[in-house]
């Protein structure tokens, strides 16, 4: 899967002549509402519609994903993020611009979009299996991959949190074994109420459809972006002399990052193992984080209030430049300049092996922020709880959309009531349980959205010179 979207991005970056770097520009305005008109067809505004595939893209990824980047490729992972997520850039603008292109209005007035209705209407109804092929698995990814590992990972935050507050030896926070499917789940009752005031929390906000959606994730989107960013931004400054130095391993080891110490083969085909370990971590890790090729943001931007295709598509092509260039690059910086990628299994393995501690995922970041600034590690719970909330809050409407798609208007609301279920029960799952199904899915969905970018690339290339003649 990672090298059908890299290599179809690179094909489309190509093919479409690098409206990443052309476009970006124009992108701003649009987002900014230079074109918005009332009367256009469509849902929400181009800045809410966003605000929503943001809400669903910058996620766990951003505080875990990139810690895991750097655990097991080091900072050189960071390099190899970049690079995806330039190229991923071209996925996104020819997923949404088609996605607007294709879609529909339901029963009810709202938009209805997005891969399936692509497929469908861009390729014709002999590929209609294809495009249901797709919705089966976006409702299934949707339960999992954006739903129960955000609240799992957004309860255990919590319950490392209320460890500092109550005692863990109480009643509330001694957790039980409970077996499951193979897998052994540690819960306690706090774990439960965490997550039934997180599941009614997202529940009043998804029961409400995408226009609640859209007013929650435009204000939630910008200010959880903010408080991190800052924060990021402040460590940063303040450990400046480490910067340098910080660039420096991020570019030296992308293409030299140092082998095993004492491997098992030789000198030479070590040095190309740990360079396929290092690009392939921070490859894998950029496309999930930027979701870039999965269909799931095209989803989101298919509500836009627009009559011209493209002019979405290059607001969508902001994403992966906010969530991995931006937000991702701060994470790792952070990590980086307070040294904490010493704690990496990276660092034990290849540079110095008397290192024992380790720190992974979002306990590295967690580390980090502690030592940059007072009381990190509530920050960072703070950003895993907005983070969570918002991605939760906006798979749903993916979801949704699939739903439809699948069975009518009707099970939309049987659909959302079985969302905020998936929610409770991912806080008290296994994180192995919860991606189990959540990885598979995901694979399954993207695969047909890339054979139908693929195939429209040409319809694709011709909406975009038609439009830019207007509008450049």
């Amino acid at each position: 899967m990672v090298i059908s979207l890299l290599g179809t991005g690179i094909y489309m970056s190509f093919k479409l002549g690098f409206p990443q770097l052309r476009r970006i520009l124009h992108g701003i305005k649009v987002t900014r509402g230079d074109y918005d008109d009332v009367e256009d067809e469509g849902d929400l505004n181009h800045f809410r519609a966003l605000s929503t595939a943001l809400a669903a893209t910058v996620g766990i990824g951003n505080i875990a994903g990139v810690a895991i980047a750097i655990y097991y490729g080091g900072p050189g992972a960071l390099f190899w993020m970049w690079i995806t997520a330039f190229f991923g850039t071209a996925l996104k603008y020819a997923e949404c611009t088609l996605a607007v292109q294709y879609r529909e209005m339901d029963e009810n007035g709202n938009t209805a979009g997005g891969p399936m209705y692509t497929i469908e209407n861009g390729l014709g109804p002999q590929w209609r299996w294809l495009a249901v092929t797709f919705a089966c698995f976006a409702v299934i990814c949707s339960f999992f991959t954006g739903n129960a590992i955000q609240s799992n990972t957004l309860t255990q935050q919590l319950y490392n949190q209320m460890g500092s507050i109550f005692s863990m030896d109480s009643a509330i926070m001694t957790t039980s074994s409970i077996s499951f499917m193979g897998s052994v789940s540690n819960i306690s009752i706090m774990h439960v109420i965490i997550g039934l005031v997180c599941a009614f929390l997202v529940g009043l906000v998804i029961i409400g459809g995408i226009k609640r959606i859209g007013n929650v994730t435009g204000y939630l989107v910008p200010i959880m972006a903010t408080i991190y960013v800052f924060a990021a931004l402040f460590i940063i400054l303040t450990n400046f002399s480490h910067v340098g130095e910080s660039f420096g391993y991020i570019f030296d080891m992308a293409f030299n990052p140092p082998s095993l110490k004492e491997p098992a083969i030789g000198v030479a085909s070590g040095a190309v193992i740990a360079f396929l370990n290092t690009m392939m971590m921070g490859v894998k890790r950029g496309l999930f984080s930027s979701e870039s090729g999965q269909g799931s943001a095209a989803i989101a931007h298919s509500t836009a209030k627009t009559n011209y295709s493209v002019r979405e598509g290059v607001v969508a092509l902001l994403e992966p430049y906010i969530d991995t260039i931006i937000i991702c690059s701060l994470t790792g910086l952070v990590i980086m300049v307070t040294d904490s990628w010493h704690f990496t299994e990276f660092y034990a393995q290849r540079i110095d092996t008397s290192v024992t501690e380790m720190k992974e995922g979002v306990l590295l970041t967690s580390y980090a922020f502690s030592q940059g600034i007072p009381f990190g590690n509530f920050l960072v719970t703070i950003a895993v709880v907005l983070f969570a909330l918002s991605t939760a809050i906006s798979w749903s409407f993916y979801g949704d959309r699939a739903t439809e798609y699948l069975f009518g208007a009707k099970a939309i609301s049987y659909y959302r009531y079985l969302y905020v279920f998936m929610f409770f029960a991912g806080s008290i799952l296994t994180l192995e349980q919860v991606w189990m199904f959540g990885d598979a899915a995901l694979a399954f969905m993207t695969f047909p959205n890339l054979l139908a970018l693929i195939l429209l690339s040409s319809k694709l290339k011709t909406l975009s010179a038609n439009y830019f003649e207007k509008f450049d």
